[in-house]
Order: C-alpha cells, then sequence, then structure tokens
C-alpha cells in the first residue's frame, strides 16, 4: 500500500490469511495459555510493541514519548509488514512458539476472538483490568470474546455513504430510498451505487451490512450460522436485485476500495459505499470530480442507518509477556484523551473515546467525524468467531455467486450456512 497520511481502508487491512500457518520452529516454554494468564501480572520492566507498517508515523512520536517518561520500561517497536495476512501470520508463529518478546500486539478486530479462543491474549479483568466506560460501546464488543475483555481498543472504524451533493440535495435515509434516486444517476449517464464486491475481504464486509442492515445475522449469538432467515435473503437479495436491474454497475464486481474510490472521484458513480480514507483523496487530489460536492452519510438500512461493518485494531497483552504490569499501562497509555486525539489528526485513525467525535477543534479537521460516529454507534462487528478464516471464505464465494446470478440466493444462503457449520464442526 502506498505510504498516505490517512486511515487505511479496513477490508484491506482485514485480509486473513486462510490456512493458519504452522508453528514457528523451536523456541519458546511449556507454559499453557491458561497457566501463563496468572503469570508476570506484576512484571514491570522493557516490552516490545509488535504492529503494522506505521505508515502515518503514529507510533514512533508515542513510544518516544513513552520512553522519555519511563526509562526503565521502555518499548522497543517491533514493525511489521504492511499486508495484514503476513502480520496475522507472524502473530501465530510467535504465540504458538510461546514467545515472551511479543509483549504487546496491534490485532485486527477480526483476529480477536481466534487468538483469545486458543488462549494467546491476557484476559483484561481483575488485576489487568481496563475502564472502558469512555469508550464507543461497538469497540469494546469487538475487543472481547464470550463476555470478557481481551484487548485494549485502539482505533475504530466503520463504512460512510458518499454522495454527490450536487445531484441528491439530501441524502437517501434508506435503502429504498437509495434505489429510487437511481433514477437521478441514469439521467445523468452515471453508475448508481458500488461497495466493494470483488471476492475478497471487502465482500465479507459488504455481504455482512447488507444482511445485518435488514434486520439478519450471520451467526447467532452462540456463534452459530443463522443464514436462514427472510432478513438475511432480504439483505443479500437487496444486492443481488440492485447488481441484476444494473443499478450497482457490472464493473463492480471487480472493485476492492481503490477501484470504486477512483469510479467515484471520476464522476462515474452516483452513491458509494467506503471507508473514512475517502474523504482525504476526494477533497484534495487534483483529477477529483466530485472534490466541491462530495456529501457523507450514514450507510443506509431498513428504515434508518444501516449496520456498518466494524473496522479498526485493538492492543493485546500476550499471555506470555512477563511484564504485564508495565504492558497494561502502555495499554491506558493508548487510550487517552490525548494519545486518541493525536492518533486522529496524525493519522486520521477513527477515535474510541465518544466524546471525541463532538470536539470541535477534531471536527473541524477531520469533518467526517459525525458521521462516522453514527456509524460506528450502528456498526455490528465481522462475525465473531475463532473460525474466521473458514467464516469469511463461506461469505466471500456464496456472496459473490449470488450477485453474479450464479446461485439463487436461497441456495447462496444455505450453502452459506452448510459451509459455517462445516468449518466449526471440524475444528
Amino acid at each position: 500500500m502506498k505510504t498516505r497520511n490517512f486511515l487505511l481502508p479496513v477490508a484491506t487491512a482485514g485480509i486473513l490469511a486462510i490456512t493458519l500457518s504452522a508453528c514457528g520452529g523451536g523456541g519458546g516454554g511449556t507454559t499453557s495459555g491458561s497457566d501463563a494468564a496468572s503469570q508476570g501480572l506484576d512484571g514491570r520492566g522493557p516490552i516490545t510493541y509488535v504492529q503494522g507498517k506505521d505508515n502515518s508515523n503514529v507510533v514512533r512520536p508515542l513510544i518516544d514519548k513513552w520512553n522519555a517518561a519511563h526509562p526503565n520500561e521502555k518499548v522497543t517497536f517491533k514493525e511489521q509488514t504492511d499486508q495484514a495476512d503476513q502480520q496475522h501470520d507472524d502473530l501465530v508463529q510467535h504465540f504458538q512458539a510461546k514467545d515472551p518478546g511479543y509483549d504487546v500486539a496491534s490485532v485486527d478486530v477480526v483476529w480477536t476472538a481466534e487468538f483469545a479462543a486458543k488462549g494467546w491474549l491476557q484476559p483484561l479483568k481483575d488485576k489487568m483490568a481496563l475502564d472502558t466506560s469512555a469508550m464507543l460501546k461497538p469497540t469494546v464488543e469487538a475487543a472481547s470474546y464470550k463476555g470478557t475483555l481481551y484487548a485494549a481498543p485502539e482505533s475504530s472504524d466503520g463504512g460512510i455513504l458518499y454522495y454527490r451533493k450536487d445531484l441528491v440535495p439530501t441524502p437517501p435515509k434508506t435503502w429504498a430510498e437509495m434505489m429510487s434516486m437511481c433514477s437521478i444517476a441514469k439521467t445523468n449517464n452515471i453508475g448508481c451505487y458500488s461497495g466493494q464486491f470483488k471476492k475478497y475481504e471487502g465482500l465479507t464486509v459488504n455481504a455482512s451490512e447488507a444482511i445485518n442492515s435488514a434486520g439478519g445475522s450471520v451467526l447467532d449469538q452462540d456463534g452459530k450460522p443463522s443464514l436462514n432467515t427472510p432478513e438475511a435473503k432480504a439483505g443479500l437479495e437487496n444486492l443481488t436485485k440492485a447488481y441484476a436491474a444494473g443499478e450497482i454497475p457490472k464493473e463492480a464486481i471487480t472493485f476492492q476500495e481503490e477501484e470504486s474510490r477512483q469510479a467515484f472521484q471520476d464522476g462515474k458513480l452516483l452513491f458509494l459505499r467506503n471507508w473514512p480514507y475517502v474523504y482525504n483523496l476526494a477533497t484534495t487530489e487534483g483529477s477529483s470530480k466530485v472534490k466541491d460536492v462530495l456529501g457523507m452519510t450514514a450507510l443506509p438500512g431498513t428504515d434508518g442507518p444501516g449496520a456498518s461493518s466494524l473496522g479498526g485494531h485493538s492492543a493485546a497483552v500476550s499471555v506470555y509477556s512477563k511484564n504485564k504490569a508495565t504492558a497494561l499501562d502502555f495499554l491506558k497509555f493508548l487510550t487517552t484523551e490525548e494519545t486518541q486525539k493525536f492518533f486522529a489528526t496524525q493519522g486520521s485513525l477513527a477515535p474510541v473515546i465518544g466524546t471525541l467525535y463532538d470536539d470541535k477543534e477534531l471536527v473541524a479537521k477531520l469533518p467526517y467525524l459525525p458521521v462516522l460516529k453514527t456509524s460506528i454507534e450502528n456498526a455490528v462487528p465481522r462475525p465473531v468467531t475463532p473460525f474466521y478464516p473458514a467464516v469469511t471464505k463461506a461469505i466471500q464465494e456464496n456472496a459473490y455467486a449470488a450477485i453474479k446470478g450464479e446461485k439463487t440466493v436461497d441456495a447462496a444462503l444455505s450453502d452459506m450456512q452448510k459451509s459455517i457449520e462445516s468449518a466449526s464442526a471440524g475444528q
């Protein structure tokens, strides 16, 4: 990815390796995850923080600040690649090897359940408790597994509906209302709506949003698939019918974040579902045809705001860390209001503290914050499951086939249900 001072697309940042890497050779002790969780709780000293490539230069200044104030508990930054699947596999290898050198790790919101279920993350309770009262509820839920907090929400993200203010003075509040405005697109000889519909993680995001926004759910509260419902069918049908009717342009089946952004910026779309990073580019790039007419609103649902797929990252303490007291203090440092403001202004990272979305100074710099707050408050995490790689594969393959018309919606949802059931039963 290019180095830019804005929020990276979460679907790109959320791609997972479908097959977990094998255990890294050698190293590690013999302590099990459950035993390790009770050790090192009072440990203080140097720690290592592991995160993907620091494209926006937000990590290094923060660590310098921490180290200046904590000369005996310095943090070393272990920078991973900018490829999320490689970041994921690197963490898996070191956790499997019980490496005590990966004290604190940045984890994508869709990795939390997998890592927690394997016993690799320190539960943030009792002596390791973290105050989350000021944080947006969905960010806390995404950092939890089976009712226990396993990571500190660090940055968030949510989908936004971009639209042409010159053609649509009042933005749509519902999916039906948006579809009724497609006549405006036809009159102007442009496409009506696009998200990200290529067969990749972005399609999991878009399909999940469609299902959740129609009142359905990919998984129920017990983590079991719940796709054979009228609501799930209505949600996926919204996409399939729009594609069949040409309201979603045919080329959108090849779109990831950047292709869809470019189409919108080139004036070829009336509506675009994408992430907040688009705002910066659409309003500053010289070639953008929408810089002066860019509108933003919440994703449309059935009778009001839809349910965005929640993005973002959290910071987790490894159960194998020997200096967990220092690690916990570092988590608290990452989630202070001051640090969260820095994340927002320096890296365009969405804060996890609710009051910052109403901060006049921040909103002046990042005008999308009020819309993004609505998006995050109504957001639903992508399926929370230890078997996420298999679940996302099932969603992508079947949603893609349904949108292209290669499967009926009923067949696609039935096959999705069976694949997810098989994945959870076979592990």
